[in-house]
C-alpha cells in the first residue's frame, strides 16, 4: 500500500462520496419517472417493473463478487472500472428509444453500481485508521443515505423541465469527475487473502435471482400457472439453491453461509430483507398514485413522498434510544408494528381521497421502515467479529437488494393483476384497450386522447383497488415479521469487541 497524505486522502473520499451519490440516487431516481415512461415508451407495468428490477437483479447478484475482484485485481482500476461502466450505462440510458434498450442500459447500470459500492468501502482501511476510519466509513454511508430520498426530488425537478432521459444524463458529469478525481488521488490497494471469485457460482446467482424475478414480472400476462412462469420461477430458486449449495461445499467460499448461524445475524437479515422488500414495493406503486390518480405533477410527486423521508429519518434516529433502553429487539418489533400500521390505514385509500390521508400512512409507514431497518442492520454488524464485520456486511447489504428486486417484482405484480380483473372499459380499439390494460398511465392517455373521463375514472378505481390489495399483502408480511422477530430475535446484541463497536458505529451515523 502506497501511503497517503492527508489531504490527499481526504480528497480522495470526497470523490468516493460523489460516486455513492449518484448510486444512492438511481436506486429511487427513477420511481417518480414510471408515469412518463409509461406513456414515451409504450411501457406496461411488466415494462415498468423490469425497468427497476434490472438495476436491482444486477446489483444484488453481483455485489458480492465485484467486491472479491476488486481484493484480487486491485480496488482502485476495478472501482475506475465501475465507474467507467456506470457512466456508459447512463448514456446509454439517456438515448434508449425502446423499453428493451432502457431495461439494458439499466441492468448495466446495476454492474457499474455493484462493483462502486463495495469496493468505494473496501479501500478506506488502506486510506484510514481508528476514528478516522469510522468517520470516513459513516461519511461515505451517508453520500449513499442521502441519495436515497434525493432521488424523488430531483428526478421531478428535472421532469418539469426536462425530458426524462435528464434523470440518466445528470449521472455522467459527475461520474466523469469522480472518475478522473479518483484516478489521480486514489492509492492502489490488494488483499491477496480473499477468496478467489467463483465464476460458475456467480452465474448460477445472476440467472437465478433474474429467471425468478422473470416468473413473477411475467404471471399476471401469461398467467400464475403457465410455463413461463412456472419455469422462471423454479429454475431460479433451483439455480439460487445450487449457489447455495456450492458455498456450503467449497473450502474457501465467496459468501460465509455460516454467519446465518448467529441468530442475530439471520434475524435481523431477516428484517432488513423484509423492510427493503416492502419498501421498494411500495416506491413502485405510491408515485403512480400520486402522479395519475392524484394528478400532481412530477415534482409535485416527488414532494408528497417527504413524509415518507421524514418519518423514515425520525424512526431511525427514535430506534437507537428505545434500542439502548429496551433493546433491539423492542425497537424491531416496534417498527414492524408501525410498518403494519400504516398499511392498514393504506387501505382506506380511494381515488378521492384527500392528500391528507395519504401523508398520514407515507408517514407512519417511513418511521416503521426506519425503526426496524436501522436496528436490524446495527444488530447484524454488532454481532460480528472484526475480521468478519465486512463478508458479514456486504452479505446483508446483498440480501437488502434482493428484497428490493423481489419486493418490486412480486408487489407490482400483484397489483397489475388486481389491476386487470379489477378494471372494467368499455369498448375500445384494440390498441387502446391494450394501452389501458397494460398501465394506469396508459389508461389516462387514451382517455385524454379519446376524450372519455370515464375511462381515467374506472383505471383509477381498478389501481386504488391494486393498491389496496398490496398494501394488505403487505399489513401481513409485516405484522408476520414482527412476531417471528419478537420470538426469535435476541432482546439485546452486544459488540464483540471494541473494534467491533467501530465497524458498526457508522451505521448510527448514517
Amino acid at each position: 500500500m502506497t501511503p497517503v497524505s492527508a489531504r490527499r486522502r481526504w480528497w480522495a473520499l470526497f470523490a468516493l462520496f460523489f460516486g455513492l451519490l449518484v448510486v444512492g440516487l438511481d436506486v429511487t431516481i427513477l420511481n417518480v419517472a414510471l408515469p412518463t415512461l409509461a406513456v414515451d415508451l409504450d411501457a406496461s407495468t411488466a415494462d415498468l417493473q423490469w425497468i427497476v428490477d434490472s438495476f436491482l437483479v444486477a446489483l444484488a447478484a453481483l455485489l458480492l463478487p465485484a467486491g472479491l475482484l476488486g481484493d484480487r485485481l486491485g480496488r482502485r482500476k476495478v472501482l475506475l472500472a465501475g465507474l467507467a461502466i456506470f457512466a456508459a450505462a447512463c448514456a446509454l440510458a439517456s438515448f434508449a428509444d425502446s423499453v428493451g434498450m432502457l431495461i439494458a442500459a439499466r441492468a448495466l447500470m446495476g454492474v457499474g453500481a455493484a462493483v462502486v459500492m463495495p469496493v468505494s468501502m473496501a479501500v478506506v482501511p488502506s486510506m484510514f485508521s481508528g476514528a478516522e476510519r469510522t468517520r470516513a466509513i459513516a461519511f461515505l454511508t451517508a453520500g449513499m443515505a442521502i441519495g436515497l430520498p434525493l432521488g424523488p426530488l430531483l428526478g421531478g425537478w428535472l421532469l418539469e423541465h426536462y425530458e426524462w432521459n435528464s434523470v440518466f444524463l445528470i449521472n455522467v458529469p459527475l461520474l466523469v469527475l469522480g472518475f478522473i478525481a479518483i484516478a489521480v488521488l486514489l492509492p492502489e490497494s490488494t488483499d491477496r487473502s480473499a477468496p478467489r471469485l467463483q465464476p460458475l457460482a456467480t452465474l448460477a446467482a445472476v440467472l437465478g435471482l433474474g429467471a425468478f424475478v422473470y416468473g413473477i414480472i411475467e404471471a399476471p400476462v401469461e398467467g400464475w400457472t403457465s410455463a413461463p412462469t412456472l419455469v422462471g420461477g423454479i429454475g431460479g430458486l433451483l439455480l439460487i439453491a445450487a449457489f447455495a449449495v456450492s458455498q456450503l461445499r467449497s473450502g474457501a467460499p465467496m459468501v460465509d453461509l455460516g454467519l446465518f448461524r448467529d441468530r442475530a445475524f439471520l434475524w435481523g437479515s431477516i428484517v432488513a430483507t423484509a423492510a427493503s422488500m416492502l419498501m421498494m414495493g411500495a416506491l413502485f406503486l405510491v408515485p403512480q398514485y400520486l402522479q395519475i390518480v392524484e394528478g400532481h405533477s412530477a415534482f409535485g410527486t416527488g414532494l408528497r413522498l417527504l413524509p415518507m423521508i421524514g418519518g423514515l429519518m425520525v424512526g431511525g434516529l427514535a430506534s437507537e434510544r428505545v434500542a439502548e433502553r429496551f433493546g433491539h429487539r423492542a425497537a424491531i418489533v416496534c417498527g414492524l408494528g408501525l410498518t403494519a400500521a400504516g398499511c392498514l390505514i393504506a387501505l382506506l385509500t380511494d381515488p378521492g381521497s384527500s392528500y391528507g390521508l395519504a401523508a398520514t400512512w407515507l408517514a407512519v409507514l417511513g418511521a416503521g421502515f426506519g425503526m426496524s431497518l436501522v436496528p436490524a442492520t446495527d444488530a447484524v454488524l454488532a454481532a460480528l467479529p472484526p475480521e468478519r464485520a465486512a463478508v458479514g456486511s456486504a452479505l446483508m447489504q446483498t440480501m437488502r437488494q434482493t428484497g428490493g428486486a423481489v419486493g418490486v417484482a412480486v408487489l407490482g405484480s400483484i397489483a397489475s393483476s388486481v389491476y386487470r380483473a379489477e378494471l372494467d372499459l368499455p369498448p375500445l380499439p384494440a390498441d387502446a384497450e391494450r394501452a389501458a390494460e397494460d398501465s394506469v398511465a396508459g389508461a389516462a392517455a387514451v382517455a385524454e386522447a379519446l376524450g372519455a373521463p370515464g375511462i381515467a375514472e374506472a383505471a383509477n378505481g381498478a389501481f386504488t383497488d391494486a393498491m389496496f390489495a398490496v398494501f394488505l399483502v403487505c399489513a401481513v408480511l409485516a405484522g408476520a415479521v414482527k412476531v417471528a422477530a419478537g420470538l426469535k430475535f435476541p432482546k439485546r446484541v452486544a459488540p464483540s469487541a471494541d473494534e467491533g463497536q467501530s465497524q458498526h458505529e457508522p451505521s448510527r451515523a448514517a
